[in-house]
């Protein structure tokens, strides 16, 4: 079971948080479910690039990215090349460590 950490981020996780999830898991889901409230304007659909996170190890255990997951990426703000999509990255069995994004193109800033 791999343990994903999220750094530390002044309005969604200050303090960062250590967790397991389990394998096959989209990443978006195992931080709600963790307590990080991370935006998901489209609901987990690959439309809207606001749950944009920057993998800083384990990218490679991550499922690959869709060319719709990459054109999002495309838009999102400060988007580099460990870039993923929460909503369509599923774990795999290795840990990883998440960076979330100071901004991200939620203007709304509706969480759940």
């Amino acid at each position: 079971m791999p343990k994903i950490t999220i750094l530390p981020h002044e309005e969604l996780c200050p303090q960062g948080i250590t967790f397991d999830a389990e394998p096959g898991v989209v990443l978006a889901k195992a931080m709600l479910a963790a307590g990080v409230k991370i935006p998901h304007a489209c609901e987990f659909n690959c439309a809207c690039a606001t749950c944009h996170v920057i993998i800083r190890e384990g990218y490679d255990s991550l499922s690959e990215p869709s060319d719709n997951e990459l054109d999002h990426l495309d838009t999102a703000w400060g988007a580099c090349a460990e870039s993923r999509l929460s909503c369509q990255a599923k774990l795999g069995d290795e840990d990883v460590t998440v960076e979330i994004p100071r901004y991200n193109r939620n203007l709304v800033g509706e969480r759940e």
